[in-house]
């Protein structure tokens, strides 16, 4: 199989997901905060009786910080609600495509109700490409259709 095809073949599970950070949405912003901070993750999932209904990254974050929001205020007010997912069983493309066409650098990973059980990242993407597809990841020029516009050499 050539590397295309086993990205089309191979699921998000295989490339393995971490443990999300999860809150419930009645927590306030500080407390999340304070979550992110403590577990070093750069996003937290937001649950309403286990199921996820938004997101709230570092992002978030920088624009409350920067506009002196209410810190007490709820997690539910700010994040971003109705996040793109993926299923453990998608495709790597598929995670993938999602994250490009959305500009995402993570996506939850949900079972078939919608409950968080993992994390996708961007980076745990190229991990899993460069171990299981080395030989064509490494042999891939920094720009594969490049073309000198002037003359090269003596």
């Amino acid at each position: 199989m050539d590397f295309q095809l086993n990205l089309n073949v191979e699921s998000v599970e295989r490339a393995l997901p971490t443990a999300p950070l999860i809150v419930e949405s009645y927590q306030t912003i500080r407390h999340t905060l304070r979550m992110m901070r403590a577990k070093r993750e750069g996003s937290v999932l937001v649950c309403h009786n286990r199921i996820l209904v938004g997101v709230f990254t570092e992002r978030d974050a920088l624009k409350l910080l920067a506009c002196n929001a209410d810190l007490d205020g709820c997690i539910e007010e700010v994040m971003s609600r109705s996040p793109v997912t993926v299923h453990a069983r998608d495709t790597v493309a598929t995670a993938i495509r999602k994250m490009s066409f959305g500009g995402f650098r993570r996506l939850p990973v949900v079972d078939n109700i919608g409950r968080p059980i993992g994390l996708i990242k961007a980076s745990r993407i190229v991990r899993y490409m460069v171990e299981h597809f080395s030989k064509s990841v490494y042999n891939l020029p920094p720009e594969p259709h490049a073309m000198t516009q002037e003359r090269e050499g003596a």
